[in-house]
């Protein structure tokens, strides 16, 4: 290792690898690469106490972050990041949050610094969640199948099903953009794609556009950017072997933020 030496602490994203030749690589979209690798999927890692990684793609922690702060910045976090650099949004739109959990509370932490003059309208089926977009500025909250009281220039789709996205393009304005956030989405409501209508839900210029993952330069600058302001998740912290106990409060929806489970040393 060059960038490292023994002792720094260092972080690992979804994104494990890339090929580094392919013209995504070349121009900084590694998360494009035919090649790419997914940590916990592709290549060990994930549950693990140990993990070798490329060098490349493992990332310096500041010092502001604990581990367990960390942990959701890397994943949540930095695919929040790209999402929002993805919206277009400018300082004064408005901006919709599909789903309000651990991406969602993070670019609600995001946007409230950067552009502190937009308002953020956030569509959740939970009212803790709901109550939760309220705490952090949200200016209004409501299910996701309801109308918000303005049209919105951007949409960031957080959720693993499809309703949500169906009701959210009823929602942009004329030439608005939905961006999904979503490594897959379930099969469960497929049909209610059926439901579109090119006039209310197309017509007028609007956008869909997906998120692939995350690129290594979306995990740099967003941490360096969350030191910066600071950004700290709001998270739950569970040990190793409570791990089920986690994946099941989150099928419930019970959760506030991120759930991080910590592996001893």
């Amino acid at each position: 290792a060059r960038r490292f030496k023994i002792g720094d602490r260092v972080g690992v994203g979804w994104i494990y690898s890339a090929c580094g030749q392919c013209e995504y690589c070349q121009r900084g979209d590694e998360n494009l690469c035919e090649q790419f690798q997914a940590a916990g999927r592709d290549a060990n890692g994930g549950y693990a106490e140990y993990m070798v990684v490329p060098e490349g793609f493992a990332h310096p922690i500041p010092e502001v972050f604990s581990d367990s702060e960390a942990a959701p910045l890397l994943c949540a976090g930095a695919i929040g990041y790209r999402s929002l650099r993805l919206t277009g949004i400018s300082d004064g739109q408005n901006l919709g949050l599909t789903g309000f959990g651990a991406s969602g509370h993070l670019v609600m932490k995001m946007v409230r610094h950067r552009y502190p003059n937009v308002k953020v309208y956030v569509f959740a089926r939970s009212k803790h969640e709901q109550e939760f977009a309220r705490e952090l500025g949200a200016v209004w909250a409501g299910d996701t199948e309801d109308e918000s009281p303005e049209k919105l220039h951007s949409i960031i789709d957080t959720t693993p099903v499809w309703k949500p996205v169906v009701e959210a393009l009823k929602n942009l304005r004329p030439g608005g953009r939905l961006v999904v956030n979503a490594i897959r989405k379930e099969d469960v409501d497929k049909d209610y794609l059926l439901r579109i209508e090119y006039p209310s839900h197309l017509w007028m210029e609007k956008q869909i556009k997906s998120v692939a993952n995350v690129a290594n330069r979306d995990i740099s600058e967003f941490l360096q950017l969350a030191a910066e302001i600071p950004i700290k998740p709001e998270y739950q912290e569970y040990e190793l072997k409570d791990a089920n106990t986690a994946l099941l409060e989150l099928k419930e929806r019970k959760i506030r933020g991120a759930k991080v489970l910590k592996i001893s040393s």
